[in-house]
């Protein structure tokens, strides 16, 4: 009696113990249909429930999760047109989101503009994914971005630690590319998912902006508030790796998506501290983001 109980006792801990582990990813979905056509609205409701499920209670990786651990997100659907029953064309923003050490800031790794969703959704229709094959575009659309995701936050806490995840986003695109669907292949577009993880894994020249995007944020981000001065320090070497590979392959997608999800943060950053290290700071973002100058003028006036 003592023994079973015992094993009871065992096995109800387990069980609460699975109970603790959580998935990897924790992703808000957001589905704009303002333009489109039609009676049945529920369907984005269901869209809605259905994709974030999908992201968020998929097990992606073999790593265990704490549930203040997973990595938040957003994806913003803006759809576009609906051409035949059950197939939509979108536009799709998405969004990493990044905790920082010892304090309550969060900081975007991610806020990238997707203008190539197209795909098929039929409400109470499981998403399958399969990383060897391609089952759908949908399925390939959320599953590359997830790994990306996971990518992004694996790099930002070790050096070139999202290594194995761009590997399967960049085998989520190769199995796309004969679909004929758009935003996969090589030759339709310089902005767009191919572009996107070659500069993140196919190509070794933005090495350097990989290893770039450690030091941002476990040297400078992470203990800002501890030393400031030397975290600004890290942000201008960070910019200058930037600048250093924008000047071998201008309007690279990687650096792009970089400056769309730092500029705020970094303007933000250098508008205290040293002047004569903010001119430096402004001068070099005038070369490498020219589009933002009245953003970054704040760098410099006072």
């Amino acid at each position: 009696m003592r023994l079973l109980k015992s094993f009871s006792i065992f096995f109800i801990l387990l069980l609460l113990s699975g109970s603790l582990k959580a998935q990897e990813l924790n992703f808000t979905v957001n589905i704009n249909a303002d333009v489109v056509q039609t009676t049945e609205r529920g369907i984005f409701d269901e869209m809605k429930v259905t994709f974030e499920r999908f992201l968020n209670d998929t097990k992606w990786t073999q790593d265990r999760f704490k549930q203040d651990e997973r990595i938040k997100g957003s994806l913003l659907l803006t759809i576009q047109d609906q051409p035949s029953i059950g197939r939509f064309t979108a536009n799709a923003q998405i969004q990493v989101i990044r905790p920082v050490y010892g304090s309550t800031y969060e900081t975007l790794l991610l806020n990238f503009a997707d203008r190539d969703w197209d795909f098929q959704y039929t409400p109470s229709q499981p998403i399958i994914f399969n990383e060897n094959n391609f089952t759908s575009n949908l399925s390939s659309l959320l599953a590359f971005y997830a790994y990306v995701a996971l990518g992004l936050d694996y790099d930002s806490f070790s050096v070139m630690g999202g290594e194995d995840h761009y590997e399967t986003a960049l085998n989520i695109v190769n199995n796309a590319q004969n679909s004929g669907r758009t935003g996969w292949g090589q030759f339709q577009s310089r902005r767009n998912r191919y572009w996107l993880i070659e500069n993140l894994k196919i190509n070794n020249q933005y090495q350097p902006i990989r290893e770039a995007i450690y030091d941002y944020h476990r040297y400078g981000l992470d203990v800002f508030q501890e030393t400031p001065d030397e975290s600004r320090e890290v942000f201008f070497e960070t910019i200058k790796a930037l600048q250093k590979i924008n000047r071998i392959i201008p309007n690279s997608i990687l650096i792009i998506a970089f400056l769309d999800a730092k500029s705020d943060e970094i303007t933000n950053v250098f508008s205290k501290g040293d002047m004569n290290l903010r001119r430096e700071v402004y001068n070099e973002l005038l070369k490498l983001d020219p589009t933002r100058r009245s953003k970054y003028q704040k760098i410099v006036q006072n």
